[in-house]
């Protein structure tokens, strides 16, 4: 005969309810899935917009009055669009005090058939004397300056062109570029871009395949002088040049993180219905275990069994129900997160996922919410449960 121990005493009150036990299991899986994905969804675009405007390097971005949206498109988002203002503005702001550098892009859109042989993709003119974006990754991969009619692409971009450890000559707005390699990824839409010197727009601009005029520009970076307030300076920026829309690093994303303030606010509301649901559910499932087992209870506890003892088999059952049940939901949320996120508009072009860490993290939540909502809904059934006394119990009182 098998040793008696709590755990294989409660394994086997667990059996003998098979579908009962599952539903509890599954009700608690639903739940934890819902929230895995719902902290999943709601840091990677959090993470997104701040890994982004970190790594652009500047404190403020100046685009062309009403275009900060397609400004945000570009960077976050990887969209492809196109947004010019006079190049003057860069002298303009030259004057404005606490501004320490500056430096320009200019945005042109390539479309298959029409400019370029390569899909439909942002180039970005640079000047590589000013720039300090994306030099730090240009030096690092070819540890020089493009020359006239080269080019670099972002890493989302290199799939599309198959670029590999071979140049590979390409069309773009009726000139031939060849393309060098593929910069490292930043985790910003500039992954998706192709990457020229700005020497090369006037022979694009000969060619009449875009949009863009002489001296246009499409975003300009601003490094403000340290100790500098980028929000202050971005205000002097816009009262002084009304042509233009000035962003602040901190700002970048702030129209989606509204959105995200809205979602977050329905799915808070979303887990807490469901989570007082499955609470509600353990209640009344251990209830009616409770009504079922009074007479066991009450056998066990005459023997010598203390209230303790009764916790401790009951307990047992909870954990082993919320355990199973969160590790189920976290695998089945972590796998919807994945498979689905490009599913949705907020997230289908960002580049950055969530890391290892950050997964762990919410699984860790998830878990620990899991467990405890079983916990809070097995109590009441299983204080009352161990309370009763023996005889009482045995009688059915």
């Amino acid at each position: 005969m098998p040793a008696f121990t709590f755990l294989s005493f409660a394994l086997r009150n667990l059996k003998r309810k098979p579908l009962r036990t599952a539903m509890l299991v599954f009700s608690i899986a639903l739940l934890v899935s819902a929230l895995v994905f719902i902290l999943s969804f709601v840091r990677r675009v959090d993470s997104v917009i701040k890994v982004t405007s970190d790594r652009l390097g500047s404190d403020i971005i100046v685009v062309p009055a009403g275009s900060r949206g397609a400004a945000e498109d570009i960077l976050l988002e990887n969209k492809v669009k196109s947004f010019y203002m006079d190049m003057a503005v860069m002298d303009k702001l030259r004057h404005i005090k606490d501004i320490d550098a500056l430096t320009g892009q200019t945005y042109l859109v390539s479309i298959v058939g029409q400019c370029c042989d390569v899909p439909e993709t942002i180039v970005v003119a640079f000047n590589q004397d000013s720039d300090f974006i994306i030099k730090p990754w240009l030096v690092k991969k070819l540890g020089r300056k493009l020359g006239k009619g080269e080019a670099i692409v972002g890493s989302e971009s290199a799939m599309n062109i198959s670029v590999g450890l071979t140049e590979v000559d390409s069309v773009l707005f009726g000139n031939m570029f060849k393309m060098l390699g593929v910069l490292e990824k930043t985790g910003t839409g500039l992954d998706t871009a192709i990457f020229i010197d700005e020497s090369n727009i006037g022979d694009i601009l000969k060619s009449g395949k875009t949009i863009l005029k002489p001296e246009q520009i499409s975003i300009i970076f601003v490094r403000v002088k340290k100790g500098a307030d980028p929000v202050a300076v971005a205000g002097k920026i816009e009262d002084s040049i009304i042509e233009v829309d000035a962003v602040a690093r901190k700002d970048i994303g702030r129209n989606i993180l509204d959105t995200l303030r809205d979602l977050n606010r329905i799915f808070i509301v979303t887990v807490a219905i469901a989570s007082m649901l499955s609470i509600a559910l353990v209640w009344a499932v251990f209830s009616a275990i409770a009504n079922e087992r009074a007479w066991e209870i009450g056998v066990i506890r005459a023997i010598g069994a203390r209230q303790s003892h009764v916790s401790r088999f009951f307990l047992i059952e909870v954990l082993f129900i919320g355990c199973i049940g969160s590790i189920l939901g976290i695998l089945a949320g972590t796998a919807v997160s994945i498979l689905l996120a490009k599913h949705f508009m907020l997230l289908k072009n960002v580049t950055a996922d969530l890391g290892m860490i950050e997964r762990l993290l919410i699984a860790l939540i998830s878990f620990v919410a899991g467990v405890g909502i079983c916990i809070i809904g097995a109590l009441s059934p299983i204080q009352r449960l161990k309370k009763m006394e023996p005889l009482l119990a045995i009688k059915g009182d």
